[in-house]
C-alpha cells in the first residue's frame, strides 16, 4: 500500500513559517497585502476567494477586494485595475479569469505588473520560471505540487520525471521547475506516443491532463511517487476525483496524493506565500 501524501501537512509547516514571516515583516513597518479582482460572481472563483482570504487571514495577510459587475465596460475594468496595479501598498494582485466576453483578458494579463503577479499568469512570471529567476512568480499549483514533493522529501536530483500536461498553468511550469532541480524530465501530452511506457520508467509522475482516471495502473511502477494535480468532477462519486485512477493506482506505487486533500489543498498556501515574497522584494 502506498503511503498517503495529505497536503494538510504541508499547509500546516508552510502556514507557521508565513506567520513568522508576516510578523517580521510588520515589525518592519511593512504589511503584505493582497488585493482580490473579481468580475461578477462565478462560483469556483468565489470558493478559491474564501479560502485565499482565509489563508491570508490566518498568516497575517491583509486582503482588499475589488469586485466590479459582470457587465462593466473595458474602460472601467482597465481604470480600476491600473489603479491597483500602481498602488504601492498592494503587494500581490489575484485577477480571477477567464473574464467576461466584452473584456479583452490577454490585455488584462499583460497589464499586471509581474512583481506583484502572485499567481504567475503573466508573460514576466513564466519567464521567470523558465530561467529560474526572481521575475514573478510560478503558478500556484505547480508550486504546490513542488512543495509536496520537498515536504515529503524527495529530492528531483538524479531521478526521472514524467509530467503528463503541458499547460501553463501546471505542465510546463512544474518540468521546468524539476528540471532546474536537476531531474531528467518528459513532458508528455495529448500527442505523445505510447504515454505509459514513458511513464513506467519515472521515478516521480506529476498528472496534470484534466482527464478524469485517465492514468491506470499500467503507467506506474511500484517505486514511484505519484502527484495528482488533476480537479474533474466525477458523476459516479458525485464530487472531484483526480486523473488518477486512485483505487487501483494506490495499491501499487510508492506514495501518491489523493483527491482531494492534496495538492489542491496547498495552493492557497502558496498563494499567501507569494503575496510575502512580493512584500520582502520592497524591502
Amino acid at each position: 500500500m502506498a503511503e498517503i501524501w495529505k497536503g494538510k501537512p504541508v499547509a500546516d509547516a508552510m502556514t507557521a513559517r508565513m506567520q513568522a514571516e508576516t510578523a517580521e515583516l510588520i515589525a518592519r513597518g511593512v504589511t503584505p497585502t493582497l488585493c482580490i479582482f473579481r468580475v461578477g460572481e462565478r462560483p469556483d472563483d468565489l470558493a478559491y476567494e474564501r479560502g485565499a482570504m482565509k489563508r491570508c487571514e490566518t498568516v497575517g495577510i491583509r486582503v482588499r477586494q475589488v469586485i466590479l459587475p459582470r457587465d462593466v465596460t473595458q474602460a472601467d475594468f482597465d481604470e480600476a485595475f491600473l489603479a491597483v496595479n500602481r498602488d504601492p501598498e498592494i503587494h500581490g494582485i489575484l485577477l480571477f479569469r477567464p473574464l467576461p466576453a466584452q473584456l479583452d483578458g490577454e490585455r488584462a494579463r499583460k497589464l499586471l505588473d509581474p512583481a506583484k503577479d502572485v499567481d504567475g499568469c503573466t508573460d514576466g512570471s513564466l519567464a521567470g520560471v523558465f530561467t529560474n529567476t526572481k521575475l514573478g512568480f510560478a503558478p500556484c499549483t505547480a508550486q504546490a505540487a513542488m512543495e509536496i514533493l520537498h515536504h515529503y522529501g524527495v529530492n528531483p536530483k538524479g531521478k526521472k520525471a514524467a509530467v503528463i500536461g503541458r499547460s501553463l498553468v501546471i505542465g510546463r511550469p512544474v518540468a521546468m521547475m524539476l528540471m532546474h532541480e536537476n531531474a531528467t524530465v518528459v513532458n508528455c501530452h495529448t500527442r505523445t506516443l505510447d504515454v505509459p511506457s514513458i511513464t513506467r520508467q519515472a521515478d516521480i509522475l506529476i498528472a496534470a491532463a484534466g482527464v478524469l482516471r485517465s492514468v491506470t495502473p499500467e503507467f506506474t511502477n511500484p517505486d514511484q511517487v505519484v502527484i495528482d494535480v488533476g480537479i474533474n468532477w466525477d458523476e459516479a462519486k458525485g464530487g472531484i476525483s483526480g486523473d488518477v485512477d486512485f483505487d487501483r493506482v494506490e495499491p501499487l506505487v510508492r506514495a501518491i496524493t489523493p483527491v482531494p486533500g492534496g495538492v489542491g489543498s496547498v495552493t492557497s498556501c502558496v498563494l499567501a506565500d507569494h503575496v510575502i515574497q512580493a512584500a520582502k522584494r520592497t524591502l
